[in-house]
């Protein structure tokens, strides 16, 4: 089992930046790739950004290519978020999630260990 709090949500104005993380806890060895989603109002769940294990592989979502970078610190066992040129089509509750397996996808249902979430609100 791992826990994951994610925290560094907040409102910003169209353009500006926040960066999130996720701080894992529990048998951090259970997560092989850690995943950010984000759900909007009224929509699915959408993958933004995951990072394998390693820290040295990523994949991204379209609509956040070039603004988002994930990254980790796993002596802290901790992945961020850093999210810039912030839209409001951003706005959602952002949440981490983690899975044992290898491969980098943006399912959310490949993922079996989720945060609480936390709300980002981007004006314009």
């Amino acid at each position: 089992q791992v826990q994951l709090v994610e925290s560094g949500g907040g409102s910003v104005q169209a353009g500006g930046s926040l960066r999130l993380s996720c701080a894992a806890s529990g048998y951090t060895g259970s997560w092989n790739r850690i995943a950010w989603f984000r759900q909007a109002p009224g929509k699915e769940r959408e993958g933004v950004a995951v990072i394998n294990r390693q820290g040295d592989n990523r994949v991204y979502a379209d609509s956040v290519k070039g603004r988002f970078t994930i990254s980790q610190d796993n002596a802290k066992n901790t992945v961020y978020l850093q999210m810039n040129s912030l839209k409001p089509e951003d706005t959602a509750v952002y949440y981490c999630a983690a899975d044992r397996r290898w491969n980098l996808v943006l399912r959310s249902s490949e993922y079996n260990y989720w945060g609480q979430g936390t709300q980002v609100t981007v004006s314009s």
